[in-house]
């Protein structure tokens, strides 16, 4: 499907060459020397890209990038202006809030090109971002399965769900229940970083489902680390009592009340050779629903490969018991010893992990920028989790 843009300027000539080079390279092209304070016209059009050209517009007509990004329906397609460069910090000014790039007039067809790609992809991947988590979702995650089938390339998808999110959810509320997604995401993160490839891939359905992308030599290590990580990290978002008795009371779908064990993860592994039968979505989906049924019948956290794909050693699941060096993960989070020793609140916690996480900064550093902590009770704080980890390494 050919991509739609926009071209509105007064300037006749100009008009005439982005039409030309534009419709060469492929695009649907639509001109208008200007669009006043009713955007029906550019809703009617429905264009993936707008360029604007701003020189000889009047204030009042600049106020059409404010209106495009302040309708729900327009909002999302990407605004290039094209500005004169005696005028640049005027006009950039008046236009920063509504204008998502900019080119000296009069621009190179050529850069003005690059411009409009990048700000589709932008545009594409904003629109079906998790806004909660920045992660792409379920149309670019098809795009990417795709493009590995059709170049025949052999991978690995995981599929990820939190066991007992719902629950969770229902007696800490969504607030709480965010910060767990945001916390599995980052750990899948860092565990795809530290075990996988630099060109793996992760994604987020939705709610409590991720989905990764890795190779037949990596998923393994990739497994377990994120589910020590989560194993270890998850049970502190409890409160102390019900992390203590391993369980917190629930209603079920019928509203009997029960008790339900705290979160765990649950990894579906389908292995795609580059010989393989499975040559669509679906079908790795079709895969990924049976596992996940297995799984969900188990208690704790697991991750369990498709069987038709992968070898005997590849099919067990890892239920054992930790390593020296796991059992050393199982010190108190740097967060909860804050905490307990009351040197933050758990609001100033949630707001310094948020940043954390999608900064990827230190968190102790982002509490003392945020000016919640010291120096001198950051380093007691390390000092007793290293004491822990010690004794248990002991």
């Amino acid at each position: 499907m050919e991509k739609k843009i926009l071209l509105i300027s007064h300037d006749e000539s100009l008009r005439e060459v982005l039409e030309f080079c534009f419709d060469g390279w492929g695009y649907e092209v639509f001109l208008r020397n200007w669009v006043h304070h009713d955007i029906k016209t550019i809703k009617k059009i429905s264009p993936d890209v707008v360029v604007m050209d701003v020189c000889a517009a009047k204030k009042d007509q600049l106020e059409m990038c404010h209106l495009l990004k302040d309708d729900f329906t327009t909002a999302f397609i990407p605004i290039i202006t094209l500005i004169d460069k005696r005028q640049l910090r005027t006009q950039l000014l008046t236009l920063k809030y509504g204008v998502d790039d900019y080119l000296i007039k009069p621009p190179d067809p050529l850069d003005l090109r690059v411009r409009v790609e990048m700000a589709l992809r932008r545009a594409q991947y904003s629109y079906y971002a998790s806004s909660l988590t920045g992660l792409p979702g379920g149309r670019i995650i098809e795009e990417v399965v795709n493009e590995k089938l059709s170049n025949n390339q052999p991978f690995v998808f995981g599929y990820v769900d939190v066991d007992h999110f719902k629950y969770f959810n229902d007696v800490y509320g969504y607030l709480k229940g965010d910060l767990v997604i945001m916390q599995t995401a980052y750990m899948l993160y860092n565990s795809l970083k530290q075990h996988g490839n630099k060109e793996d891939f992760i994604g987020h359905i939705g709610g409590d489902d991720f989905v990764f992308i890795t190779t037949p030599d990596r998923y393994m290590k990739v497994c377990h680390s994120f589910i020590a990580l989560f194993d270890r990290v998850i049970p502190f978002h409890y409160s102390l009592r019900d992390r203590r008795r391993g369980f917190i009371i629930a209603r079920d779908r019928t509203h009997k009340i029960k008790r339900r064990s705290l979160m765990s993860i649950s990894v579906a592994v389908v292995n795609r050779p580059a010989s393989s039968e499975i040559t669509n979505v679906i079908q790795i989906n079709e895969r990924v629903a049976e596992i996940k049924h297995y799984l969900k019948g188990l208690e704790g956290s697991h991750y369990m490969a498709d069987r038709r794909n992968t070898d005997a050693e590849s099919n067990i699941r890892p239920v054992r018991s930790p390593t020296k060096e796991e059992r050393a993960l199982l010190y108190k989070p740097l967060g909860q010893i804050l905490i307990d020793a009351d040197r933050i609140s758990q609001e100033q916690l949630d707001e310094a992990l948020r940043l954390h996480w999608k900064r990827g900064l230190i968190l102790g550093e982002t509490l003392k920028e945020l000016g919640f902590l010291k120096e001198k009770d950051l380093q007691n704080a390390l000092k007793s989790q290293q004491s822990k980890v010690s004794s248990q390494l002991g």
